[in-house]
């Protein structure tokens, strides 16, 4: 009997020979629990709020233009997610001080969300 197992894919596929001398395989997979599923959603949510906060960041470092309505359709959606973050460190240097308070808003929900999804796992 020879037996593969897939452990990624939840999958077992079992090959072996009856007494008369025929082949039987036989296969099993395993479909992912409303858990795991979950967890990536959450996951999944965790990244896109990261990003636009990256794509903030971005946009105040190179200089885009603050009264361009994209820049201000950013500018409200990542100043309520970033919660507490902006004036956290108040620096002489505005993109520096962007940087900072920005990216502890995006880390911040990048483990935020990690963890949760480890404990919905």
């Amino acid at each position: 009997m020879f037996e593969w197992r897939n452990r990624r894919a939840m999958a077992v596929i079992r090959v072996s020979f009856t007494r008369s001398g025929e082949l039987s395989i036989m296969s099993r997979v395993r479909v992912s629990g409303g858990r795991s599923t979950a967890a990536r959603v959450i996951t999944g949510v965790g990244a896109v709020i990261a990003l636009i906060e990256v794509i903030y960041i971005l946009m105040i470092l190179l200089g885009a233009n603050a009264t361009n309505a994209f820049v201000e359709f950013m500018r409200a959606i990542a100043e309520p997610l970033a919660l507490f973050f902006p004036g956290l460190f108040q620096l002489e240097n505005y993109q520096v001080g962007v940087l900072i308070n920005y990216g502890l808003a995006a880390v911040f929900w990048l483990v935020l969300t990690g963890l949760i999804a480890r404990i919905v796992r």
